[in-house]
């Protein structure tokens, strides 16, 4: 995020001393300039319950949607929809304990804290915000590299529709998936250059609206191939050990499914640096944080149970890892041409939702470090892009080196799921409940207090057996590994 070099003659020392240590956003120390000033003297955010939401959803709703279908058909009819409700409830809860800890002491003029890292520190400190640091920033490079790889799958799956709607379904179709990634690697480093989440809420509206296109069609599609089958297909238990499967597939299976839908519902990570964009009290940030969670979670919800239910209904346990790349349709061809580029816009949108803490990270450091660099401090200003030399290198080596891994490592998307697996219990249950503990003084051996610690101790037994289930899906790969395979 945007950090300029103009400290007004008539800022005090104690305001900047205050405000520097945590520079994410613009400074400004003109007295004159108070109207357009927060309590926090940088200026005022503009965020809304709406902004927040369409940063939430675009964040959740990843293509992962579209997979859901097939971990429901690892769990079967009663397991898969129960884990989806069970997980959209605990992601919410923790997800407000969260939205509590953007200040510290009073809700509405407490001290703000910026990052996740810096609820960390003023709630809990020591090594934990190393910790937290560490698993956070990991996570996000993870899901960066994830998506761009994604992205490569929908443009791959877009001329192989047309491939094969001309050569017809038995054609292999093939083609490489390094050309795709250095086109979106190429598009992100033009949108790398907005300089923080302030400035592209508009990209978060658009990618969300395409959240929404694609999980339509391939509810449609689902809905259409079941009243085709005249039958909904599935069990109650999911795919069965017997041909094919093994006694120790299922399990590892189960256990990815169980983590799949875990995670699909996962954005605490970046849950404070969307608070931080919300507009001043009244009312607090953590009432309009608490509302949009809430909407974008129920939301978020209903279409992952309409689109893991429905495409499950439709193949059965036969359902493909990816309903619309994966070619559980084939035709119309178009259809799914609109449904793949409807992924490919949100990736874009959802990529810089994600790496904008990264980013913000990095430049506050070198800010706290060269205060009075132009290289890093002097910038032009042209619409919504905010170029220095210094992003416009920095950056674009960030999303240069993403897209290299994603070449080198096209089976990338399993360790993901393990960056996932990991991160899923320290950022999404473990802090928020130790720092909500911690600020409203939770009494220990209380009632509520053994119920959060067993709720994070569930959620911690079921982070280390995602993480096994994706510990062997990556094995398997390396099996078959050959370095930009792509």
């Amino acid at each position: 995020m945007t950090a300029h070099n103009n400290n007004g003659g008539s800022m005090s020392d104690e305001k900047r001393a205050a405000i520097a240590p945590m520079e994410v956003s613009m400074e400004a120390g003109n007295a004159a300039d108070a109207e357009w000033l927060d309590d926090d003297g940088r200026p005022r955010r503009t965020g809304t319950l709406w902004t927040a939401s369409s940063h939430i959803i675009t964040a959740v709703i990843g293509s992962g949607v579209l997979s859901l279908a097939w971990a429901i058909a690892q769990l079967g009819w009663v397991a898969g929809p129960a884990a989806m409700l069970i997980f959209a409830f605990v992601t919410y809860y923790t997800a407000t304990l969260l939205a509590e800890c953007y200040r510290t002491g009073d809700p509405e003029t407490g001290k703000r804290n910026y990052t996740y890292m810096d609820a960390v520190r003023s709630n809990l400190g020591g090594a934990r915000v190393t910790f937290c640091g560490v698993i956070q920033y990991a996570n996000l490079v993870g899901v960066a590299i994830g998506y761009t790889i994604a992205s490569s799958i929908s443009m791959q799956a877009i001329r192989r529709a047309g491939c094969f709607h001309d050569k017809g379904h038995g054609n292999p179709c093939k083609s490489s998936s390094n050309p795709y990634m250095i086109l979106f690697g190429l598009v992100q480093i033009l949108f790398s250059q907005i300089p923080d989440f302030d400035q592209i809420w508009w990209l978060s509206i658009v990618a969300a609206v395409m959240s929404f296109t694609y999980s339509s069609i391939g509810l449609g599609l689902g809905i259409a191939q079941t009243i085709s089958n005249g039958v909904i297909k599935g069990s109650l238990t999911g795919i069965s050990v017997g041909v094919g499967v093994s006694s120790t597939q299922k399990i590892w299976r189960s256990l990815q499914a169980f983590g799949d839908i875990a995670f699909a519902y996962s954005f605490s990570n970046i849950l404070i640096e969307i608070q931080d964009t919300i507009k001043a009290p009244p009312p607090s940030e953590a009432k309009v944080m608490k509302k949009a969670t809430s909407l974008s979670v129920a939301t978020t919800t209903i279409f992952y149970m309409l689109c893991g239910c429905m495409g499950y209904s439709a193949f059965g346990n036969d359902a493909p890892d990816n309903l619309l790349t994966g070619f559980g349709f084939y035709e119309p061809f178009w259809l799914l041409d609109v449904a793949n580029v409807a992924i490919v816009v949100h990736l874009v949108g959802a990529y810089q939702v994600f790496v904008q803490p990264i980013f913000a990270f990095v430049e506050r450091r070198a800010n706290a470090a060269w205060p009075n660099s132009a290289f890093i401090a002097k910038e032009l200003r042209v619409g919504p892009f905010a170029l220095s030399v210094f992003r416009l290198t920095w950056r674009t080596a960030f999303v240069c080196l993403t897209t290299v891994i994603a070449m080198l490592l096209p089976f990338f998307g399993n360790v993901v799921g393990l960056l996932g697996a990991v991160s899923f219990w320290p950022l999404t249950v473990y802090f928020p409940v130790e720092m909500y503990i911690k600020q409203r003084k939770v009494p220990r051996g209380s009632v509520k207090w053994i119920c959060l610690k067993t709720l994070s101790f569930c959620c911690l037994v079921v982070s280390i057996a995602a993480a096994a289930g994706s510990i062997a899906d990556v094995i398997d790969a390396l099996k078959v590994y050959r370095p930009f395979s792509g």
